[in-house]
């Protein structure tokens, strides 16, 4: 079976340098995630710099990975509902409208996070995602962001863009 490749390798060069999802950001996270039958799924280990108090993850982290992973999640079911492949044209990117996060333990800073997500909503260009951060098996936290489609018109300015640089 070959192996599957993560969500956010799919996007286009020229919407692939976002800090916690891009994979063009060599200073970034480079999340990357995949689907785990209807859950799609990240795996992190925070580095010794995203502390907030000796021993825990600063929140600001859990909040970034949360968010890059509902969109991430979002792309990648817009392309399910509709049947289509995510190496597709046109590309399908997602940006967040709105993330809530609740902190409900503190977060392990010498863990690996996993974050797990599953989508509650699809209507038109907006997509719900609701999800869990744990770390050794417990829950940490729970994000729900709402993430919506970029016009694709936005799209195509951006790839001319891209297509007009030396």
């Amino acid at each position: 079976m070959a192996e599957q490749k993560a969500f956010q390798d799919y996007y286009p060069e020229e919407v692939a340098h976002c800090y916690g999802c891009g994979r063009l950001n060599e200073h970034g996270l480079q999340i990357k995630t995949y689907w785990e039958g209807e859950e799609a799924v990240t795996r992190y280990r925070p580095r010794p710099y995203h502390i907030a108090i000796p021993g825990y993850t600063y929140g600001g982290l859990i909040a970034s990975l949360i968010d890059c992973h509902s969109t991430g999640t979002a792309a990648a079911a817009a392309y399910r509902a509709v049947g289509r492949e995510m190496d597709s044209e046109p590309a399908l990117r997602f940006l967040t409208a709105s993330l809530k996060v609740d902190y409900l333990k503190p977060t392990p800073l010498d863990a690996e996070l996993e974050i797990r997500a599953h989508v509650q909503e699809i209507k038109g260009r907006k997509v719900v995602i609701v999800s869990t951060l744990s770390a050794r098996g417990v829950v940490c936290a729970k994000g729900e962001a709402v993430c919506v489609q970029v016009p694709e018109q936005y799209m195509l300015e951006l790839q001319q863009q891209a297509d007009e640089r030396p």
